[in-house]
């Protein structure tokens, strides 16, 4: 019973993993972001990314509206006008676990 209750508590975690951004680029004022994520499907999927600035400030959001449990990595897009700091940050969501403490740094100058 001792190991079962660990292979337990570790399948736990493992589930809990947030959204990975695997690569991101900027340019023109749009940013292509690719996310891995193990979407299980409608209860579980990642469902956004978002952009930041240095401070948290959000400057843009892309929501991911469905689960992409058969497509994996995939990448989105998310167009913003405007001026950018020098430096963004972009943060991955969950839908059960919400934003992610990590942040992809990306130079958009």
């Amino acid at each position: 019973m001792k190991y079962a209750f660990i292979v337990m508590v570790w399948a736990g975690v493992a589930s809990a993993d947030a959204p990975v951004i695997e690569t991101a680029t900027f340019a023109g004022g749009r940013f292509d972001v690719t996310l891995s994520h193990p979407d299980t499907g409608w209860d579980h999927y990642a469902d956004g990314w978002r952009v930041e600035d240095a401070s948290g400030a959000v400057i843009g959001v892309r929501v991911l509206g469905h689960p992409h449990v058969n497509e994996q990595p995939f990448t989105r897009s998310l167009n913003i006008d405007g001026p950018l700091p020098a430096v963004v940050y972009i943060r991955s969501r969950c839908i059960v676990d919400g934003w992610s403490d990590a942040t992809f740094e990306l130079a958009t100058q």
